[in-house]
């Protein structure tokens, strides 16, 4: 190995380091704890070890959001792939969306909540955020009952991601999601 490829094996160590310290602090004690100077000292580098691979906090929040998509869209085809006909698999998606949202809070509002300089729904787009979307895109444009595939998607997540909200806000009881997710598989979802 030469020392140029130690030097980026190094690298990409201490950045799936900083992305994971981040991380784990965002789930323990919100995004508001996550700041440059604590990460630093989580991680035992400085801080302008922390700017060499990242601008600040904003970046950092977009690859957690990367991460959180590439697991999410993971999540989604795992639980769709072993359920059993169209409305199975819209109800499959749909839990695995609110598990994914309710087991991951930082990471969920990285994605779709904080602003990580990503973009969303452009022509550059990264790709894990245009997987996620094909990832719920797939069972859904089979249940969109002649809409347009995208529209459907797009809505169908949107109701989603406002139950997960919600919920997790105190707005709507949790001990009626599963009625909830019936009611939108139900009246959404032409299967």
């Amino acid at each position: 190995m030469s020392v140029q490829e130690r030097k980026e094996r190094e690298r990409a160590a201490r950045e799936h380091l900083i992305v994971a310290t981040a991380r784990e602090l965002a789930e323990q004690q919100g995004w508001d704890a996550v700041t440059t100077r604590r990460l630093a000292e989580r991680i035992e580098y400085s801080q302008p070890v922390l700017y060499s691979h990242f601008r600040g906090k904003r970046e950092i929040i977009g690859a957690v959001a990367l991460q959180g998509a590439t697991e999410m869209a993971a999540a989604v085809r795992a639980a769709t792939s072993t359920a059993d006909g169209p409305r199975a698999r819209v109800a499959a998606l749909a839990r695995a969306y609110l598990d994914f949202a309710e087991r991951n809070p930082a990471v969920y509002d990285a994605v779709f909540q904080l602003d990580g300089g990503l973009a969303y729904a452009r022509e550059d787009t990264p790709e894990p955020l245009k997987d996620a979307f094909a990832a719920l895109m797939e069972t859904l444009a089979d249940a969109s009952g002649g809409a347009h595939p995208g529209l459907f998607t797009e809505t169908f997540w949107a109701a989603l991601h406002g139950l997960a909200a919600l919920t997790r806000a105190g707005r709507l009881p949790p001990a009626e999601t599963e009625q909830r997710l019936e009611l939108l598989v139900s009246r959404l979802a032409t299967t």
